[in-house]
């Protein structure tokens, strides 16, 4: 093999299995990625020192015939919301950056770790993972694969991730998805992002944004990437059913849709055309748990801003946050008086959500719109809020009402910017959601590796 990335982690894994390619090549490559100009503020921490050990290790085993895992020696990056032992854990905010090293992985990183994966560096986000658009003030923007001349927002708040994976850093990236965080980037970098059920990767010993919906996810060149790393990852059985998933979907009646610009509304009807034409029955429908739902979060504002403001209020002391996160804690500290409601309607509209689909899986754009340029909203305060709002307004819902979530890729004509087609299912339907998935992209024929900018081959 001339070269080794950016190949998709199940094409890495056959490449070693064939021994066509070491580890410790692959690191190699990752480390000199991690330099480039494609993965600029992607990392927070570039940990070689650790990578280069294990990948060195991964190759000893192999060569004795006893890899840990199909995905033993493959790069992994995890965003700095979770510990790494003997880095600091910022959380893409400078008041953190006089925080002690961490003492121990966190426990997803250990699993992984006993799988064989290899470690090569921690991932930039958006400060204290509160916001959908993936700008950093003080760390810098990591780049949008798609940015041309002008450079186009990544997606947040696990922009670092997408990066990295866009760069052929690594081609999994682990973060954390509360509101969007995992789907939003992936569908505006052109990959695959995965929300898992709340509970589905082990305790949540990473630093929260709100407890009550922070979700981990991972962001791959492909949906069988997501579903081998996964596999082991997954620390129970939480599928409610073995039963394979049915080809049926719902579109839902409302905002979700009509609201979408006019470039994203002609991707998702184009996709929605195709999943038709290759088997699945499809109905657009009115669902009255997410329009209660949303009218709810209207009306009385978001779990997620409510336990921020509880989380970093005072940070709003400190000199040390952005004015943009400073801005969004400040307008959610009235929630602390107003959300009660919104916490008790949760567990009845989850089980109505559920009662509405009937076995079905939601299918709507990720995104109501096509990613912007980062030059537009830096100074423009009042438009960068509502563009962050309207960004995650579609995913946010769907996290309140306790999905799982898989954004697929899809390009623009152009092939310039890219969005995704979100499908969800009820919490610990991942099994499910995750084979259909595979079955949808084969269908869109998405192509994402080894490309940066995924689409449809026509």
């Amino acid at each position: 093999m001339s070269r080794t990335l950016p190949l998709s982690a199940m094409e890495m894994s056959a490449a070693l299995q064939s021994g066509a390619v070491t580890s410790r090549r692959m690191v190699d490559e990752s480390i000199a990625r991690a330099g480039s100009e494609a993965a600029r503020a992607a990392l927070a921490v570039l940990t070689a020192e650790r990578a280069v050990a294990d990948a060195v290790l991964s190759d000893s085993r192999r060569t004795k015939g006893a890899p840990l895992s199909p995905l033993d020696g493959v790069p992994i990056t995890w965003k700095d919301v979770f510990d790494v032992e003997g880095e600091v854990t910022r959380a893409g905010s400078q008041s953190r950056t006089s925080a002690p090293p961490a003492a121990v992985d966190s426990w997803v990183v250990r699993q992984a770790q006993s799988c064989g994966l290899v470690t090569v560096g921690k991932t930039h986000l958006s400060e204290f993972a509160f916001s959908g658009l993936g700008i950093n003030q003080y760390f810098g923007t990591p780049r949008n694969p798609n940015s041309g001349t002008e450079a186009l927002v990544p997606g947040g708040s696990s922009s670092g991730a997408a990066a990295a994976v866009a760069a052929g850093v690594a081609p999994l990236a682990v973060g954390t998805d509360t509101s969007g965080s995992v789907r939003i980037p992936a569908a505006f970098c052109g990959l695959v992002g995965f929300k898992a059920s709340s509970t589905r990767y082990g305790p949540a010993d990473f630093l929260p944004l709100s407890r009550t919906l922070d979700s981990i996810g991972i962001i791959a060149r492909a949906t069988k990437d997501v579903r081998a790393l996964d596999a082991l990852l997954a620390s129970g059985p939480h599928h409610l059913t073995s039963r394979p998933p049915a080809l049926r979907a719902v579109i839902p009646e409302g905002e979700w849709i009509d609201d979408c610009s006019p470039e994203v509304y002609g991707l998702f009807t184009e996709a929605v055309r195709e999943l038709e034409r290759c088997g699945m029955s499809i109905e657009t429908r009115p669902l009255a748990s997410m329009r209660m739902a949303q009218d709810l979060m209207d009306r009385h504002g978001t779990i997620v801003g409510a336990e921020a403001y509880l989380m970093h209020e005072s940070d709003l002391e400190s000199g040390a946050i952005e004015s943009a996160t400073r801005r969004r804690l400040a307008r959610s500290a009235a929630a602390r008086d107003t959300v009660s409601v919104v916490y008790r309607q949760m567990g009845p509209l989850r089980a109505q959500f559920s009662r509405e689909l009937a076995g079905a899986v939601l299918v709507c754009p990720t995104v109501r719109h096509l990613p912007p340029a980062v030059a537009a909203l830096a100074d423009n305060p009042s438009l960068y809020d509502a563009t962050n709002a309207k960004t995650l307004r579609n995913t946010m819902l769907l996290s309140y009402l306790g999905t799982c979530g898989i954004s697929l890729p899809l390009a623009s004509e152009s092939g310039t910017a890219s969005t995704g087609l979100l499908l969800s299912m009820p919490e610990y339907s991942d099994e499910s959601l995750l084979e259909l998935a595979e079955w949808a992209e084969e269908a869109l024929n998405v192509r994402s590796p080894p490309h940066l900018s995924a689409g449809r081959r026509r």
